[in-house]
Parts: structure tokens; C-alpha cells; sequence
């Protein structure tokens, strides 16, 4: 039985080693090859946005410099201007509220909406469809229906709330510094809500049942079996939607944006929109890119926090 070899061109190696290298070289070449479009593009558009606002972090970047071209080096002077800045403090006690009032609202109603769709029901499949309408509906169409629901004078909420004698006066939900962060993260928990009914329940389906049915034999069910097998089940899952949310919460905008604009008196500003409203409308770029920054900072731990939590979920 003869065995053919090939030349290795690099080394003229006719033993079956070189052949073997040969190969490998190739099949790494065909896999880069295959990698480049990807790579190109990640690079153009999401490497070069991210170094760009990286950089005009540190200089005077404004209206100007795209007539003259011109961005002076200022060193650090962005952050310290939004270090010392009055509402600085005020933007991330506000982002850290919407934040953690969102995660705990969307993940408590999302899992209970999760477990209660695991029993089987008539019309179990259709009412199921309809949660996803909120995740399916354009967010500045559904910011504007709520804007409309929260207001003051003509809102339907006001309107319900005075039918049934709940409040005497309208409730200016939108209107008033104390409570318009709460009528903000109310509207992001509705929005994110099918998100974790999706990944929840789907964790939920992995369960085996044989589990319950041992549990059942054993006197756990209700609670004890949620605790013992439902809980630690889910668990991996639970970690990958906290993560997620956390991550996706910190960046929103156009909920904000939709529904108060950052106001009234920065009570709902967040860092998200300091960053907007920095950039866009006073067209301090630089300052704009520092909160950017920051936020950037603050995203990226999250996301590699879900990445070692994802990893440890597919070991397990």
C-alpha cells in the first residue's frame, strides 16, 4: 500500500509531517479568509466609533472643528468638567435607580408571567404571542402611547384613577420630580418584560419533569420545589437575563428621551442622556464622549460578567 506526500514548499519536506503542516496551514488560511468580512466589519463599525469616542474625549471637540477640522488637545478637562458638574451626582444616582427598579420589576413580573405560562391552559399559546407585543411594537411607537396614558390633564390613567375615586386631583405623572423616575422605569418594565418571559420560560421548558415527579414522591411541591429544583435549574439562565438586562437598562435612551427628555429638573436624567443632551444639544462632543466613556466602562464589566457567566452556564 503506497502513501502519497506532498512537498512542502517552504522546507521541500517530503515526510508525511510536512504534509500534515501543510494542511494545517491551509485550513487556518481558509478560516481566516472566512473570518475577514466579519472582522472588517466589527473593525469599520464598531472598533472605529468606539476609538473615535475614545479620542474626542480628550479634546475640544465641537461645531467648529467640522469647519475648521480643528480638535485641541485638552488632556482631561472633559472629565473633570463632568466630574464637578452640579448634576453629575444626581445623573448616576438616577441611572443606578432606573437601572436597579427596571432589572428587579422585569425580572420579578417576567418570572412569574414565566411560571404561570408553564402550566398548560387553553389559549396557553395565544395569550403567550400576545406578551411579545410590547417587544415587537417600534419603542418610540409604544413611548409615545404611554406619554399619552401618563398625561396629566387628558391621560386615560387619570381619567380611570378619577372614575373610580382612587385620587381626587390628576396626578401629574410625567410632571413632577418626584415621581417621574418611577412613571419612567413603570413604562421600561413594561417594555422589558417579554424579554425575560422569553428566556425564563425557555429555561423553564429544560427542566426535566421526571424531577417534579421524584420531588412529588417525596412531599416537594409548590414552594419546596420551586426552592430545590426550579430555582438551582434555572439558575445559569436567571444569571445570563440579569447580565443582559443590566446591560440593556443602562444604555436606554429613547424611553427617556420619548417621555420626559430628562426632566422636569433632571429627575430622570440618567448618564445615557447626559451624554445626548451634552452632544447634541449643547454640542459639547468632548464632554458628551466622556459620560460616553464612562458608560462604556461601566457596560463592559457587565459584559464580561456575562460572558464568564455564559461560559459557566454551557460547563454546567
Amino acid at each position: 500500500m503506497s502513501t502519497t506526500v506532498a512537498v512542502d514548499p517552504a522546507t521541500g519536506d517530503l515526510s508525511p509531517q510536512g504534509a500534515r503542516k501543510r494542511a494545517r496551514r491551509r485550513e487556518s488560511t481558509a478560516q481566516w479568509l472566512f473570518l475577514a468580512p466579519a472582522l472588517v466589519y466589527v473593525i469599520v463599525f464598531f472598533g472605529y466609533p468606539v476609538g473615535k469616542n475614545f479620542v474626542m474625549a480628550f479634546q475640544d471637540y465641537s461645531t467648529r472643528t467640522f469647519f475648521t477640522g480643528e480638535a485641541p488637545w485638552v488632556g482631561f478637562d472633559n472629565y473633570v468638567e463632568v466630574f464637578s458638574s452640579n448634576i453629575f451626582g444626581m445623573t448616576v444616582t438616577n441611572t443606578v435607580l432606573f437601572t436597579v427598579g427596571s432589572i428587579i420589576g422585569q425580572f420579578g413580573i417576567g418570572l412569574a408571567f414565566a411560571l404561570f405560562f408553564k402550566r398548560k391552559f387553553p389559549l396557553n399559546n395565544v395569550m403567550r404571542s400576545m406578551l411579545l407585543l410590547p417587544w415587537l411594537l417600534p419603542v418610540i411607537a409604544s413611548t409615545s402611547v404611554w406619554k399619552w396614558i401618563l398625561d396629566q390633564d387628558s391621560g386615560v390613567l387619570n381619567q380611570v384613577l378619577q372614575a373610580l375615586n382612587l385620587t381626587s386631583s390628576p396626578i401629574p405623572w410625567l410632571a413632577d420630580p418626584d415621581i417621574a423616575l418611577v412613571s419612567v422605569v413603570l413604562v421600561n418594565v413594561w417594555l422589558g418584560i417579554p424579554f425575560n418571559v422569553t428566556l425564563l420560560y425557555s429555561g423553564l421548558q429544560d427542566i426535566p419533569e421526571e424531577l417534579y415527579e421524584a420531588a412529588s414522591l417525596d412531599g416537594a411541591t409548590g414552594l419546596k420545589a420551586f426552592r430545590h429544583i426550579t430555582w438551582p435549574s434555572l439558575r445559569p439562565v436567571v444569571n445570563v437575563v440579569l447580565v443582559l438586562g443590566v446591560i440593556y437598562t443602562l444604555k436606554v435612551l429613547d424611553i427617556i428621551l420619548g417621555l420626559t427628555r430628562g426632566g422636569p429638573a433632571n429627575s430622570t436624567q440618567t448618564l445615557a442622556t447626559d451624554s445626548y443632551h451634552r452632544s447634541f444639544q449643547e454640542f459639547s462632543f468632548g464632554t458628551g464622549a466622556a459620560v460616553s466613556n464612562i458608560l462604556i466602562v461601566v457596560s463592559l464589566v457587565f459584559a464580561l460578567i456575562y460572558l464568564r457567566v455564559n461560559r459557566r452556564a454551557v460547563d454546567e
